[in-house]
């Protein structure tokens, strides 16, 4: 049992890796197979050795083997987390249901993980990165979950932020929401039903809207300026998905 643990905390960290891939090249429309990970700076190609999850990064003490440039700190902890995430979600029986649940459960804390980084680094939600999300999504609420369920949850969680914009553009000019937070709204829908990302949308809005007036209030933050609304609502869907009872006691709209 102990190998096995180890082995699912292993499988983690490999995913994250290839999440550090996605994360630095889809923003780019870069592939993520082709070519093999260079160095950002003396672009020598990184040997499989050097490509270890964490184990590599702490032996190069966090730099190039090559020319000595410093790697962010932000790849070996992905790699833990994801490591973390895989072995908390194993589930203890291995009949095929609960390992399909485990693989999908675990490829969503991926997407949102991969989600959230980008937004922040690029106020960006790329389609690739929802599109792949939906694929995996689709048949898994089909099998699981009532139809009115996922159907009204994707049909509230993509028309009702879609008009919202809609509606704020014709008032103001302006664009209230990015069309990849609209998406994920809309797939993050089929997951969690219509009350649950009715929920999602007031409290995503509730945190963004607060952390926002704090950040101009404290001058950090320009008023014109745009935020990524992605990590608020990827944080709110977190908590949802994977801490209902937390959520269910933290939630301000619990009554609506």
């Amino acid at each position: 049992m102990i190998i096995l643990n180890i082995w699912i905390f292993f499988f983690g960290m490999l995913i994250g890796s290839f999440l550090n891939v996605v994360i630095h090249r889809v923003p780019l429309g870069q592939s993520v197979v082709t070519p093999r990970s260079k160095c950002p700076s003396c672009h020598s190609l990184i040997k499989w050795y050097q490509n270890i999850p964490v184990l590599s990064w702490l032996f190069l003490r966090g730099k190039c083997g090559n020319c000595g440039f410093k790697i962010p700190i932000k790849y070996p902890l992905i790699e833990l987390i994801c490591g973390f995430i895989s072995f908390n979600l194993f589930p203890n029986s291995l009949e095929p249901e609960a390992l399909f649940t485990y693989v999908y459960y675990f490829s969503v804390a991926c997407i949102l993980l991969a989600h959230f980084v980008i937004d922040i680094e690029h106020k960006l939600l790329p389609d690739k990165i929802n599109i792949y999300f939906l694929l995996i999504t689709l048949p898994y609420v089909f099998f699981t979950l009532p139809i009115m369920h996922w159907v009204l949850g994707a049909v509230f969680g993509f028309f009702g932020p879609l008009i919202v914009t809609w509606l704020f553009y014709k008032l103001r000019g302006q664009i209230g929401l990015g069309g990849g937070d609209i998406k994920l709204f809309g797939i993050l829908g089929l997951i969690l039903g219509p009350v649950g990302i009715l929920h999602n949308i007031f409290v995503s809005c509730f945190l963004g809207a607060l952390i926002a007036l704090l950040l101009i209030a404290t001058k950090k933050l320009n008023k014109d300026t745009a935020i990524a609304f992605g990590p608020y609502i990827i944080l709110t869907a977190v908590f949802q998905i994977y801490f209902p009872s937390i959520f269910q006691a933290i939630n301000p709209f619990t009554n609506l």
